[in-house]
């Protein structure tokens, strides 16, 4: 039973469901996990043990169920995401009492295909940050090695998968907060396309970004994830009645990447790119270009606005969708305060930490009279035009690729005092959030100097993940088995 955990969503699915392997055994199996590991990843703020193990216990009683594919599955929630009964914080001060009375849309989903919430995972702050340094409660450390940071906002989520504390976990994207802990922790990340996922349930950061997806060990497990948490939903108007291809079975249809042209963007492979994620990336390339794939060169002439195109949109949409919290419908509510505008002020200050003050002050800043027309309206002519750029590529190519960060994983604490610098590892994700396009991260390699993961970037155009993920899964099945971490 130890080593149960080190299996794939879709191996122990599949024992369970041939009744080699109780539910039962397999929630134990990461449950004795985290309490192994959770001492050096912090990857959790709680668990949800007891009523997992009840429900278990309930599903061996009933045996498994053929219609639910997740049937037994042990699964983590990013805590950006409501969860019924569950204390939902964003990691938040603000939101350190608040159990939402309903399920969000992805997570009512998990549970209606058979999944077990084993836990709800570490973030940044209200998803504002790169590294999971920013979480009102613990630093979240990085599998690989613990010294280092998992990547961000969702580091919990991509922590607990890298560290076998669960077989699968719900991350969300803003500006690569899916994609960018996938590749430092060694695992593979999904952002469907905007309006693929509903996001009915989630604590809103920038509403126009956000985007709900699979952290797993493998492709095919993104792929059975996304196949349950996909498809429209009434309750969230961003959502697209858009018919969902059957991403499993899909995964069949291509044994290997002929007919495929694979665009090489000169902006993601120049200056600023680190020679050992250059060399792992390449490296994949090349073997892309052995199973057949054709590259070509393509422009997205416009990743050099796309750091202050996406900051400006994403502040100024955080700005208004924070100013909910404000102490007197829910949340953290200063007892001294003796006006209204005391009350919102001391409220805010001591529930929001720095990170999100700073961002909520110049969101409001770049929305107010006199300004709006110089940053907000001219960031979102930009964002027109990254789109532009994207669509003009893929007229000579199916899919993209390119690193989903100039670097591997850094040490802990070396960019905190440096927003920008931090704000600057964002560089190759950000645009797909500003387009609306899927994307996903696949490990492909090692760091020859770090030791640390790297991840390939695959892009692709809207509503074809279905084709980005048969691509990641030929490559993935012909490159070196990715390990789990040692800890």
């Amino acid at each position: 039973m130890s080593e149960l955990y080190e299996k794939s969503l879709t191996e122990i699915s599949t024992l369970i469901a041939e009744g080699e392997v109780t539910v039962t055994e397999a929630v134990k199996s990461c449950l004795d996990r985290i309490d192994q590991t959770e001492p050096s990843v912090n990857a959790l703020l709680a668990d949800n043990r007891e009523e997992a193990l009840k429900q278990a216990e309930e599903m061996d009683s009933q045996g498994p169920d053929s219609g639910k594919p997740l049937w037994g599955v042990p699964i983590v929630i990013k805590d950006v995401l409501a969860t019924k009964g569950t204390k939902t914080t964003c990691g938040s001060k603000i939101l350190e009492d608040f159990t939402p009375f309903y399920d969000a849309t992805s997570v009512a989903r998990l549970k209606e295909a058979g999944a077990i919430i084993i836990a709800k995972a570490n973030m940044d702050e209200f998803a504002m940050g790169s590294t999971t340094e920013n979480s009102a409660y613990k630093t979240t450390y990085n599998p690989w090695n613990t010294n280092h940071v998992p990547g961000g906002s969702s580091g919990g989520s991509g922590a607990t998968v890298a560290a076998g504390q669960c077989f699968a976990a719900l991350g969300t994207d803003t500006g690569g907060s899916i994609r960018l802990p996938a590749s430092f922790c060694g695992i593979v990340g999904v952002k469907p396309t905007y309006g693929r996922v509903s996001r009915y349930g989630m604590i809103a950061y920038g509403s126009s970004l956000d985007q709900i997806g699979p952290m797993t060990r493998s492709v095919e497990d993104s792929a059975r994830v996304l196949s349950v948490i996909a498809g429209h939903d009434e309750r969230d108007s961003t959502s697209v009645n858009r018919e969902v291809p059957n991403y499993i079975s899909d995964l069949e249809n291509r044994k290997d990447l002929s007919g495929l042209t694979l665009g090489l963007p000169e902006e993601y492979w120049g200056e600023g790119l680190s020679g050992e994620v250059s060399e792992a990336c390449r490296k994949a390339v090349e073997k892309a270009e052995e199973l057949g794939a054709k590259t070509v060169p393509v422009n997205l002439s416009m990743t050099d606005y796309a750091i202050a195109t996406y900051y400006i949109i994403a502040m100024a949409e955080s700005s208004s969708n924070l100013a909910r919290f404000d102490g007197i419908r829910y949340g953290h509510r200063n007892k001294d305060a003796d006006e209204l505008i005391d009350l919102y002020t001391r409220s805010r200050t001591e529930g929001f930490g720095d990170e999100v003050q700073r961002r909520i002050i110049i969101g409001t800043y770049v929305l107010s009279a006199g300004y709006y027309d110089a940053y907000y309206r001219k960031a979102a002519q930009i964002r027109r035009l990254l789109r532009q750029d994207f669509e003009k590529a893929f007229e000579s190519c199916d899919l993209i690729l390119g690193p989903a960060c100039p670097t591997t994983a850094f040490p802990v604490g070396d960019l905190t005092s440096d927003p920008l610098q931090m704000y600057l590892m964002d560089i190759f994700t950000i645009s797909l959030n500003l387009a609306g396009l899927p994307g996903m991260s696949l490990p492909v390699g090692v760091g020859s100097e770090s030791g640390m993961p790297v991840g390939l970037q695959i892009m692709a155009p809207a509503f074809e993940e279905s084709t980005m993920l048969q691509a990641a899964n030929v490559l993935e099945k012909n490159l070196p088995e990715f390990p789990m971490p040692k800890l």
